[in-house]
């Protein structure tokens, strides 16, 4: 039996891991490259290797980062189930069609440029994936429910459970039979920080014999929420009321979105900001909101009692989803007052880039930066303090005040991390660090090796095939 990792092996996006055993083959993960001059190439030349050889593709969770390829996947010729929680396959049915929707757009824009600055013809961009493609993908899907046991393949018996990330994220825990008798193997996923809003906390496990865990945060620990909330207070105040400018949110559509909303209304509830006047710009967002309030069984008990809260306190929480364009647009034309929440959550796509494009260069607004940067994205650079970004292709100078605000990452941080192995009664026999960059890795190799006394964790590289002992 063997593992190879085709992504996220020393870097945060294209989650994707084949595992060969006796019987075949089975894929967890197909992730989209972003981030950097080289994901698109990346993303093209991602999936080249045998797909027939595929029985299943078992999914932790719609990011597009362990998701997004999945059209591709399917417009490559693979023709097997892939496995994933109900609320994924929901939020999938939203994601990967607005993910084609967005390249097929950008493909259109970099053509009229091209053809408005005369580029030699008989070359055009083409979408990764289209609309059409993104569609027939989700035929695929097979949804399964938390904690049961289910046969994915000859010799696989899977059950996903709650990875407390965002909405039907799972931790993949598998019995595999090989030549050695049954191996238990557990892919985290993206693990949740727990007691975090919204969602329920992770689930614990006390078995495996090989681990693949997440290491995004896997040299640092995140701030304190009471802190956060103080941070968030003083952008607010400072913003809003001060200097009477827009307060802009890059979120993630799924999962930040919604525990944006559920902090800024428990600031409000509890009195700390008098009122807020939030806009949700982005249509999936939206989608992924109707979608969480669909599936109310997954929340923890503080999410049910805040919302009841919000819907008989309209008039202090006041949120507006937006759809069309020309009511996006308008918020444009609007200097103050506002926290406008979009996606997507790297600024590297979609309608945060308008409104990075009108509130970056004033001074009287602040940008909040709640979630993790990869290298090479908008939101890296001006988390790093870029004093001036290209935006669709025009150069603006920062002057809006940048806030990072890292209590509110959906990713567990390196003491949550440490804490959920410590509950892993005998060390797996190989432990591989994925989706984390470098420096991430290594001190997180240190801390495992120094406070856990578990063998070297094995740090993969792209390609790189690994036999399981």
């Amino acid at each position: 039996m063997d593992i190879t990792f085709h992504g996220a092996a020393g870097e945060v996006t294209g989650s994707c891991a084949v595992v060969r055993h006796g019987g075949g083959a089975f894929m967890v993960d197909c992730g989209m490259f972003q981030g950097g001059r080289e994901a698109p190439l990346k993303n093209l030349r991602a999936l080249d290797f045998d797909l027939d050889q595929l029985d299943c593709v078992l999914l932790t969770h719609a990011h597009l980062d362990h998701s997004g390829l999945l059209p591709r996947l399917v417009a490559l010729g693979y023709r097997g189930p892939i496995y994933a929680t109900a609320a994924t396959v929901d939020l999938l049915g939203v994601m990967l069609l607005d993910s084609a929707h967005i390249q097929e757009k950008e493909s259109e824009w970099v053509n009229r440029r091209n053809r408005s600055r005369n580029v030699r013809r008989g070359w055009e961009a083409a979408p990764l994936y289209t609309v059409e493609q993104a569609r027939r993908s989700l035929q695929h899907l097979k949804p399964v429910t938390y904690d049961a046991a289910v046969q994915v393949a000859p010799g696989v018996l899977c059950r996903f459970h709650d990875a407390g990330h965002i909405l039907g994220s799972a931790i993949l825990e598998l019995e595999v039979a090989c030549a050695g008798g049954v191996r238990r193997m557990l892919f985290t996923g993206d693990l949740g920080q727990p007691r975090r809003p919204v969602l329920r906390d992770h689930w614990l496990a006390h078995r495996a014999d090989y681990l693949c865990i997440e290491s995004t945060y896997g040299n640092r620990a995140h701030r304190a929420m009471d802190d956060t909330e103080d941070e968030l207070v003083h952008v607010l105040q400072d913003t809003l009321m001060r200097k009477g400018g827009n307060v802009i949110i890059p979120a993630f559509a799924v999962g930040r979105t919604q525990e944006m909303l559920f902090v800024l209304a428990k600031l409000v509830r509890s009195g700390r900001i008098a009122s807020l006047n939030v806009v949700v710009d982005s249509p999936m967002a939206s989608a992924v909101t109707d979608l969480t309030l669909q599936h109310a069984d997954l929340w923890d008990d503080e999410t049910r009692e805040l919302l009841d809260w919000t819907r008989s306190h309209a008039d202090r929480f006041h949120v507006r989803f937006v759809a069309d364009v020309e009511e996006s647009m308008a918020l444009n034309h609007q200097p103050g007052g506002l926290v406008i929440i979009s996606a997507s959550g790297m600024c590297d796509a979609g309608r945060i880039k308008y409104h990075l494009r009108y509130n970056l260069g004033r001074r009287e607004c602040s940008i909040v930066i709640a979630g993790f940067q990869a290298a090479g994205t908008l939101g890296r650079r001006l988390v790093d303090k870029a004093r001036a970004v290209t935006v669709f292709g025009e150069r603006i100078a920062v002057r809006a005040d940048i806030y990072t605000i890292g209590g509110l990452s959906a990713h567990a941080d390196q003491p949550a991390l440490l804490e959920w192995m410590r509950h892993i009664e005998t060390p797996p026999r190989q432990t591989f660090l994925v989706h984390g960059e470098i420096e991430a890795r290594q001190a997180f190799a240190a801390e495992i090796t120094r406070q856990l006394g578990w063998p070297q964790p094995v740090m993969p590289v792209a390609g790189g095939c690994h036999r399981l002992t």
